[in-house]
């Protein structure tokens, strides 16, 4: 439900604008226009840049967290004994400080991070560069440059380092420049030659330059660096177990900051800047208060109900059913103020969509459990895990419903206690309504009736905002297609109408008629209303059937992961037929695994953008929802 507002104007003197701003961060309860759009200022910027910084090293945490807790699971020694030496923190860690000093040793950690972060990125491109020293002085041994210019001068000579392929190595060189083998790696010839002069000999090799220190140099080196990204490391994860309470409370402060710094920003200057003007709005609940403080301060307002033409923020509550689709709501848009919140008549269908696409009770007892853990273990996921149990528990009654358990077709096996119920299952054995697939018919006419409520709530939401006459033409529409079906459906299901009751259907269809043609836009005359009536009715023509048509994939896909299952399930059996049990049970159960697992990743993808397309497409269609809608954020004082 879309909470009502009310339109606050305020003008506000240079005197009374700073003591004014502060009240109505203590009221935490008015949202604050921007009237001034895309304005900026140092003070805002340099809070935005300050964010940043906040995210990034918090960020920073909870990477070296996440490491830790891995390495700690894993039976790491070091890991487990490190615990014992971080203290716990508590959750109160700005109690009894001020928002300045609660800043300053937040930007203290995030400047200490941050210094962590540069000395760690320049080790690791110190340790990139030993290795690659590793690497070219390897295959001539650890040597002593001090030994080799020591051989030049009693020999008089120059010594070069050479590489080339193992078939590339000339017996012309030994004879030529005393050239030496000293290994061969990876098809590849290192060796040395000797000659006299400052000259290089040229030949076909690829000459080396090493570098200028001993292998046993650079692989010391290689331990001093990463013993000391080692130590960078455990400064990192002491700074994230012990302060992260701290940069938190102090991304709070700087969050204020930056709130205060967008509604300095969010006036107009009146009265060559003698006066401020903002505006602002309040949820009606939270009117009476807020006007209650204004009146105390002496501040000057106008409050209003929202016009046609405002862009009113928007705040939703539901129930605790219906509040757990509205994720699924905000991946469209939030409703404007003008619209109807369709979440809580979208929630059961897309609910029982997505059990109809997933369509096994062995998936959806799977989601169910998965969920219910996350929902026990997981308090940030609880919100998620409560639908998942939702989604679970409705695709178990379809499979049941259907006969579908990880693939297996119950009404196909000979299991004793199945046989009371095989006749129930909804199959085309047991029903075949029309000739058709009982699914798809019923997918269809869930289709029909998902497509006529929402009509119904476009008609609503002409009334609520035009009045009565505003919903005519299209609650018209929702009485002739509703007695239309039942007048034609249920004869066709072999329920005997009376004639009374037809000729009600018949004259409820003529008087919609009326309604359609003559009365769909009541500020028209009766032509202009006849054409658009002759144009609605070819919309609906040829609308209408392609919308329900788009709800047969609810039963194609329910169908199609059934029947992938159970490949699955018969390729398990069959390439493990020839084996002895003792033996068959792990490759059939490594079959199993790998293809249920992608059948049911699939059919997780399909159970979502399906009914998500149905929702935002069709439904939404149908019910007028225009969307658009911008969250009602009040200004107050985020940080203790």
């Amino acid at each position: 439900m879309i909470q009502a507002m009310k339109k606050l104007t305020f003008l506000v003197t240079e005197k009374e604008y700073a003591p004014f701003i502060e009240q109505l961060r203590q009221l935490g309860v008015v949202h604050v226009v921007e009237l001034q759009s895309g304005a900026t200022s140092p003070e805002l910027q340099e809070a935005l840049d300050l964010d940043e910084r906040y995210k990034a090293t918090l960020k920073a945490m909870s990477y070296a967290a996440a490491a830790y807790e891995k390495a700690k699971k894993a039976g790491d020694a070091e890991a487990v004994a490190f615990a014992a030496t971080v203290p716990s923190q508590g959750d109160s860690c700005a109690d009894g400080k001020s928002a300045a000093d609660v800043a300053a040793t937040g930007l203290s950690v995030v400047e200490r991070i941050e210094h962590l972060a540069e000395d760690e990125s320049a080790t690791r491109h110190a340790i990139d560069d030993v290795d690659k020293a590793i690497v070219q002085l390897e295959p001539f041994g650890d040597f002593s440059w001090d030994a080799i210019r020591a051989l030049e001068a009693d020999t008089h000579s120059r010594i070069d380092f050479f590489r080339c392929s193992a078939k590339g190595f000339r017996q012309q060189w030994a004879d030529e420049f005393f050239a030496i083998p000293v290994a061969e790696e990876n098809k590849k010839t290192y060796f040395i030659t000797f000659t006299h002069g400052d000259t290089a000999p040229s030949i076909s090799a690829e000459h080396l330059y090493l570098p200028q220190h001993s292998l046993s140099y650079y692989n010391k080196e290689k331990v001093d660096r990463q013993q000391r990204l080692h130590e960078i490391h455990q400064q990192q994860l002491h700074l994230a177990l012990e302060e992260r309470g701290t940069v938190e409370a102090a991304k709070l402060v700087n969050d204020d900051r930056i709130s205060l710094a967008r509604v300095q920003l969010s006036h107009e200057d009146v009265a060559d800047g003698v006066v401020r003007l903002m505006e602002g709005w309040v949820k009606t609940e939270n009117a009476e208060a807020v006007t209650a403080s204004l009146d105390a301060a002496g501040i000057f307002y106008e409050i209003t109900d929202p016009a046609a033409t405002d862009k009113v923020p928007i705040e939703i509550k539901n129930d605790s059913y219906s509040s757990l689709f509205e994720p699924i709501l905000k991946m469209y848009s939030l409703p404007n103020y003008r619209d109807l919140d369709p979440t809580v008549f979208f929630a059961p269908f897309f609910m029982l969509f997505f059990g109809l696409c997933m369509g096994d009770a062995g998936y959806g007892l799977l989601i169910f459990a998965i969920s219910l853990y996350l929902l026990r273990s997981k308090p940030d996921l609880k919100a998620y895990a409560k639908l998942g149990c939702w989604l679970g528990a409705t695709t178990m009654v379809v499979g049941l419903l259907t006969g579908s358990f990880f693939g297996i077709d119950l009404s196909q096996q000979d299991w004793a206690f199945l046989a009371p119920v095989k006749h129930l299952f909804i199959n085309e054995k047991n029903y075949k309504p029309f000739g058709y697939a009982p699914m798809m018919v019923f997918s269809v006419l869930i289709g029909l009736v998902q497509v006529l409520l929402g009509m119904t709530l476009a008609g609503a939401k002409a009334v609520k905002n035009g009045g009565w006459k505003y919903g005519v033409g299209k609650f018209s529409w929702v009485a002739a297609l509703l007695s239309a079906t039942l007048l034609f459906f249920l004869p066709a299901c072999g329920v005997a109408l009376p004639q009374f009751l037809q000729y009600v259907f018949y004259a409820i269809i003529g008087v919609a008629a009326l309604g359609i043609m003559f009365y769909n836009n009541p500020d028209k005359n009766i032509f202009v209303n006849f054409g658009g009536g002759v144009w609605s009715v070819y919309g609906m023509a040829t609308g209408l059937l392609g919308d329900l048509l788009s709800y047969i994939r609810l039963f194609a896909l329910g169908l199609t992961g059934g029947v992938l299952g159970g490949v699955f399930n018969q390729l398990a059996t069959d390439l493990t037929s020839s084996l002895p049990w003792f033996v068959r049970w792990l490759p059939m159960l490594l079959i199993l695994l790998f293809g249920h697992g992608i059948n049911f990743g699939l059919c997780m993808i399909s159970s979502f953008v399906h009914p998500m397309r149905l929702t935002f497409v069709e439904f939404f269609k149908n019910a007028d929802f225009e969307g658009g809608g911008k969250a009602f954020v009040p200004f107050r004082r985020k940080s203790a």
